[in-house]
């Protein structure tokens, strides 16, 4: 009996080593899967489109191959057509594609190739949805750029910022409360945080408008306070207006990095949110997240995470892992720095003459990231019709090619209008070209007056 089960077991053994080699044999003939992904992707690249527009792998498809699509004003098959006559200055949204160029000379160190096997589990193998190799990435990449203290910082990741402010919001407000905790902003304030508080309202929260309503109240009322800084749309360095004992802040940080202002400190705040999104570009790709102090409110943003979308895409932490090495290097802040100052400079000398148009002033601050005083690049212009019988700005703009965002968007009133700075180099152009002609007309028409 016993030659007959250590025969058996020879037979088991010998089966489960042809077998190993077998698949060993097969795996080794599948490695160069990425090659023709590789190929894909580096052949769309290369596709011209005259630097007017951009061709992709996911994108429009004609006669079975990719084409290019285009910016605006630009079109043609490989975008080089321009239409001054029906051209507007689109600068309306916050697509930070102004970094795009960048990403295109570190075309290598950025890619990534992912296998059809990639982490197809809900969880990583230690039953959790983060990423720890990006989590340790994140706090070195805070500690590099000096924009965040993340010592004894508990760490969320969201589907973008968007994802972690309501998930914020909904863990400072107390259960079983007799009312909704009141949910405030300072004017102008990004619109984002009363439509989507008001789309999520609950018995445990509302959104109740302006901090300054609420800067001198008695009552013993839950407040949680959203605080951008640097602030969308103006680019101020906002600090908490409310205190005391029922004053929650949440930190929106998704600006606060050296392309658009002096990093005067690292931010020690309670709660703390950031996106790659305006610090790499790429805002599809929805990956943010938050610093926390407190143990309870981590938990309740982390369950909020699970519960919403069981915690981030892994093809999206893995995309984030790949660019946030890139930018420890540092050589991001060279291009970004570079671009954004460029850009406010030729904006400001646009409107320097006129006296109808205005934008904010940036007061040079020392940035402890460059060691140097240096002036702040904000994202967008905040710009004011001053006359009286301009008092729509955003109408006025509109009838002379540019569309920005009206100022009641952010609870502002409609002499304000917000210029995004950050879309393609064309979109400024187009808008600079735009400006120009608006002052020029102003001008001419001033010393036709005199």
């Amino acid at each position: 009996m016993g030659g007959t089960q250590r025969c058996i077991y020879f037979v088991f053994l010998l089966c489960s080593v042809s077998l190993n080699i077998l698949l060993v044999g097969r795996y080794e003939y599948v490695v160069g899967w990425s090659k023709k992904a590789a190929e894909e992707a580096e052949a769309v690249a290369a596709i011209s489109c005259s630097g007017h527009g951009r061709a992709y792998l996911d994108g429009l498809v004609v006669d079975g191959s990719p084409v290019c699509e285009c910016n605006s004003c630009f079109g043609g098959p490989d975008c080089s057509q321009f239409s001054p006559s029906s051209c507007v200055a689109d600068v309306d949204s916050g697509d930070p594609v102004f970094l795009e160029p960048f990403w295109i000379q570190h075309a290598a160190s950025s890619a990534v190739v992912i296998s059809g096997w990639h982490r197809m589990s809900y969880t990583f193998s230690d039953r959790t949805y983060i990423s720890h190799e990006l989590e340790k990435l994140i706090r070195n990449l805070h500690a590099i750029v000096g924009n965040a203290n993340t010592t004894g910082r508990f760490i969320v990741f969201g589907a973008g910022s968007t994802q972690l402010l309501n998930a914020a919001v909904n863990a400072l407000s107390p259960r079983n409360s007799s009312a909704p905790a009141k949910v405030v902003a300072t004017i102008p304030f990004y619109p984002v945080y009363k439509l989507q508080t008001d789309m999520f309202r609950s018995v445990d929260f509302q959104f109740e408008g302006d901090t300054s309503l609420w800067k001198n109240s008695t009552a013993s009322s839950n407040l949680v306070e959203f605080v951008t800084s640097p602030n969308n749309p103006d680019g101020k360095l906002n600090r908490a207006v409310l205190e005391g004992t029922y004053a929650k802040s949440i930190y929106d940080h998704a600006y606060y990095w050296p392309h658009f202002t002096p990093i005067i400190a690292p931010s020690d705040e309670d709660l703390m949110i950031f996106t790659i999104s305006k610090l790499t570009g790429h805002a599809g790709s929805r990956f943010g997240w938050a610093l926390i102090k407190d143990e309870d409110v981590y938990r309740k943003m982390l369950n909020y995470s699970r519960f919403n979308s069981l915690g981030v895409s892994r093809e999206t932490q893995l995309r984030a892992l790949k660019l946030l090495k890139v930018v420890i290097q540092r050589e991001i802040f060279d291009f970004s720095c570079t671009t954004m100052k460029d850009r406010w400079e030729k904006l400001s000398k646009a409107l320097l003459m006129s006296k109808r148009f205005s934008i904010q002033e940036n007061s040079p601050q020392y940035c402890t990231f460059s060691g140097k005083v240096r002036r702040p690049s904000p994202a967008y212009a905040w710009l004011r019709c001053e006359k009286e019988e301009d008092k729509e700005c955003y109408n006025v703009l509109k009838e002379a090619g540019v569309i920005g965002r009206d100022g009641s968007f952010f609870g502002a009133n409609s002499s304000y209008v917000r210029l995004s700075l950050i879309k393609t180099q064309d979109d400024f152009d187009i808008l600079l070209h735009k400006i120009n002609k608006l002052v020029g007309e102003e001008l001419d028409g001033g010393k036709g007056s005199m």
